[in-house]
């Protein structure tokens, strides 16, 4: 199979012919027929984080495709499903924050497209526990985003702790930005929008929200507070250290920060007006299945439309390049193959 392969930190991912991988008990093989592509892909392509991926890795964690094969001990799982894979591609069901709901912090957890091999190919596999299960009637391109981005920002608004009616700052609105408008429209809160690019406000603007703030020539605490009364959630996804600082003096008093953006460098927070007016500083890494079901039941009801252009595997270095100069509005997805079925063979290349 054709598939984009890391071979070094500062080298181009490389698209090479490698074997198509076995599903092992509990798994299924999937034929790719899209997948979306995001900054955490980058990161791992880069080596950015104190972890390291697996070698030979081979990223992608918004997969979208046909199951074609299954491994054994698979019971809920059919040749032929629609399903996903998602950053979250398993975890161990016995720890205590499996058994509390909150997979998400399970330390024994597996990473699709960095500790296991993702979507950045023809075929990938999928644990039958933790693949997320596409409603009928989809687009696989426009679903793939819902699959790590959608469910992120909808866990993050989550976390905010808003009320429908309350405000909530975007900071910066970019693949994941620009869904979490939408996300925080469906939940009934008002959306003031900040980035430094007019093209993504003006996106922000077409998604719902009514309030934008140009944080290159308006200082964002000053209109947030000004326009607001400041927000009572905000939502980080930016990835400049700047939007950072900026978070808590947007923040209205007992207000929640939620970083999902994780930019290097660490965060500089006021420490008397974080106690002084009782902000709450929250970080929320992706989302748990029930997430994952939630987010794209508002999706298969029309409720996100993720801004999506469509692109192919072998665009993947120039799709990063400019992901690196902020150069894309919305969500770049790789398309590989058309929602149709396909005679599968194992043994085929």
């Amino acid at each position: 199979m054709r598939a984009a392969v890391v071979v070094a930190p500062d080298a181009p991912l490389e698209i090479r012919d490698v074997p198509i991988p076995r599903p092992g008990p509990g798994e299924a093989l999937v034929r790719v027929l899209t997948s979306g592509v995001c900054h955490t892909d980058l990161h791992a392509a880069r080596g950015d984080w104190p972890v390291a991926p697996k070698a030979d890795l081979i990223p992608g964690h918004e997969g979208c495709g046909i199951v074609v094969e299954l491994g054994d001990d698979v019971d809920s799982m059919r040749v032929g499903e629609r399903v996903g894979n998602a950053w979250l591609w398993s975890a161990c069901g016995a720890c205590e924050f499996c058994r509390t709901g909150r997979e998400t912090l399970c330390p024994h957890q597996r990473n699709g497209g960095y500790s296991v091999d993702g979507s950045f190919g023809e075929y990938m596999l999928v644990d039958e526990r933790f693949a997320a299960r596409i409603p009928d009637g989809v687009d696989s391109a426009d679903v793939a985003p819902i699959l790590c981005a959608g469910v992120t920002v909808y866990k993050g608004l989550k976390m905010t702790d808003t009320a429908p009616g309350q405000w909530v700052v975007i900071s910066g609105i970019g693949g994941l930005g620009h869904i979490a408008v939408q996300y925080a429209r469906a939940m009934g809160l008002r959306v003031a929008a900040v980035d430094v690019d007019e093209a993504k406000l003006t996106l922000a603007r077409h998604h719902g929200a009514e309030v934008t703030v140009d944080a290159r020539h308006t200082d964002p605490v000053t209109a947030i507070q000004q326009q607001t009364g400041g927000a009572h959630g905000i939502l980080v996804t930016a990835v400049h250290p700047g939007a950072f600082a900026q978070a808590t003096g947007m923040a209205r008093r007992g207000g929640t920060v939620v970083f999902v953006g994780l930019p290097p460098g660490d965060f500089p927070a006021d420490i008397f007006d974080t106690v002084l007016r009782a902000i709450t500083i929250r970080g929320s890494i992706v989302g748990t299945r029930q997430d994952m079901v939630e987010a794209l039941d508002f999706f298969a009801r029309g409720e996100i439309h993720p801004t999506v252009k469509t692109e192919h595997l072998e665009d993947v270095n120039d799709i990063f390049a400019r992901m690196e100069r902020g150069a894309i509005d919305g969500r770049v997805v790789m398309r590989y193959a058309e929602d149709r079925p396909r005679a599968f063979s194992p043994a085929a290349p």
